[in-house]
């Protein structure tokens, strides 16, 4: 069994000392406007924005959960806030000392920090999580320590996962993440290509955010759901994912679309959730539109196979 997570043991602290949520979710876009210090305490989330990384390279960072589904995720478990720290300069100048008395403690007002054993604050890095349990000591405030999560005798990280994504080894990637990889968007209109070889999709339009796995042909689930991504059946349908340029026709930007199993309607504006279930082929390009029909239904039959088992 995989150690527990900082965000479990913080929802177990909240448990045994009998905190309560009260009132609702408060999710914040910053930490200008937390809870008074007579509020209950809130379950908490606390990450930054942008990322670290992408503030110093200033380079874009594909993120694997951006921030609507990030939210969803976590409500889901739980959690009442979701802090974003703004990063800026001065933030990345603060030493750790400095980041624990006007971050966490006057600011953020924590009563319980939970963290990983690699976690690292302050300028240059310089904090490690030893350091925060006995800066954060003086003020009362409790640091659990987690262990780090491994597979294989590595260390679980958004970096092996990526690279899981970038290879199309999907059930490598649901295993580090403990759940499936999914896509999560709104079909738009299309060339409507599909229709005319026999096999209609749907074009999801996602997060320009998002981390796209490997370009080519996948196994999925897919569940409608509402704006704000709650599904609004216990029903799913399988289906075939394409992700490429479709070179066969002369594509020239990149599209997901879906193609469902066995179900036939309009989908146009519908918000879906694709959760990844197995790579099937790379894109590739096909001599005529006749091959590249016969292979889409090769395709299918493969995810009819893999997804719902053999036809009796």
């Amino acid at each position: 069994m995989l150690p527990r997570s900082p965000l479990h043991q913080t929802r177990a602290a909240n448990e045994d000392v009998g905190l309560t949520l009260g009132g609702e979710p408060a999710w914040e876009k910053s930490d200008d406007a937390l809870a008074t210090p007579t509020s209950p305490p809130y379950p908490t989330v606390v990450t930054f924005d942008p990322h670290p990384q992408a503030f110093f390279s200033q380079v874009d960072r594909p993120l694997i959960t951006p921030l609507a589904e990030k939210r969803l995720l976590l409500q889901a478990m739980g959690v009442a806030q979701l802090v974003l720290l703004p990063f800026d300069r001065h933030l990345a100048s603060l030493s750790p000392a400095a980041f624990v008395e006007t971050i966490l403690i006057q600011r953020l007002q924590a009563r319980y920090i939970s963290v990983g054993e690699d976690f690292r604050f302050g300028c240059q890095r310089a904090g490690t999580a030893l350091d925060l349990r006995q800066l954060a000591a003086p003020y009362g405030v409790t640091v659990t320590i987690v262990p780090n999560q491994t597979c294989q005798d590595q260390r679980i990280s958004s970096s092996m996962i990526r690279t899981a994504l970038a290879a199309g080894d999907i059930p490598q990637a649901n295993h580090l993440l403990g759940r499936p990889y999914h896509l999560w968007g709104t079909v738009v209109a299309g060339q409507q290509l599909g229709r005319t070889i026999g096999f209609p999709t749907a074009n999801l339009q996602v997060d320009a955010a998002k981390f796209l796995p490997r370009q080519g042909v996948y196994s999925v689930w897919v569940c409608p759901t509402n704006a704000i991504g709650e599904p609004l059946s216990q029903h799913r349908y399988a289906g075939v994912m394409n992700i490429g340029c479709r070179p066969t026709v002369e594509g020239q930007q990149q599209t997901i679309e879906v193609h469902l199993l066995d179900w036939s309607g309009d989908l146009y504006g519908q918000t879906l959730r694709v959760d990844l279930e197995a790579f099937l082929r790379p894109e590739q390009r096909f001599a005529s539109l006749a091959d590249l029909t016969a292979q889409i239904h090769a395709d299918c039959q493969s995810a009819r196979a893999m997804l719902l088992g053999p036809v009796a």
